[in-house]
């Protein structure tokens, strides 16, 4: 906790400073940002870094794996689908980001199994990947992490698209899916191009 609160001094000494006015704005104002960005929650993959982007410009859900679960409202709590249905019907965000990164270690869950400590709750939530695990289950041994950590963000795109709020803004052109991959090593941003395929996106 201590290197927190040390964290925190330094935010407010210098972050807070340069920011101030945004803030305050923020505060009067209420926030609109421009993208709902879903990513994991990774330690390693900011998508605020990632993205260089300010307070108030990205409303961020961030889970195991970067796993969209498919439309399905039944009476029980969905934390993913209740923030996505609010950045969409509440904040009406034109952008719609998945940024899945290298190394996930969900994603090698989904592939290997669990660790046995993890046995509550990560087995059925990667599950929802399952069809991206089969996908990639297609490719070379040592191929198949790098290919399911791909595929999984082409599945919660796809999922995406069966909320039928986001089908309908998506139709009407007020709503844009993207889908991206983060390199740890690299720093290489990675974006998916209407013909299917993750390229680089230049610097």
């Amino acid at each position: 906790m201590d290197d927190l609160i040390a964290g925190y001094r330094r935010f407010r000494a210098s972050t807070w400073q340069t920011e101030r006015n945004r803030f305050e704005a923020l505060s009067r104002l209420g926030q609109r940002p421009r993208a709902l960005i879903i990513a994991c929650s990774d330690s390693r993959t900011d998508p605020q870094m990632v993205f260089n982007a300010r307070p108030g410009e990205l409303f961020v859900i961030r889970n195991v794996a970067n796993i969209v679960p498919p439309y399905g409202p039944d009476g029980e709590p969905h934390g993913v689908s209740s923030a996505i249905e609010f950045a969409v019907r509440s904040l009406k965000v034109h952008e719609i980001v998945v940024l899945g990164h290298a190394m996930c270690g969900g994603i090698g869950a989904l592939l290997n199994g669990v660790p046995p400590e993890t046995s509550d709750f990560v087995p059925q939530w990667v599950r929802i990947a399952e069809p991206a695990r089969e996908r990639a289950m297609q490719a070379p041994p040592n191929e198949r992490q790098h290919v399911c950590e791909h595929e999984t963000v082409r599945l919660s795109l796809q999922n995406l698209m069966t909320f039928p709020w986001i089908r309908d803004a998506v139709d009407a052109g007020h709503v844009t899916l993207h889908g991206c991959y983060f390199g740890i090593q690299s720093g290489v941003l990675e974006r998916l191009g209407d013909d299917g395929v993750f390229r680089p996106i230049p610097d």
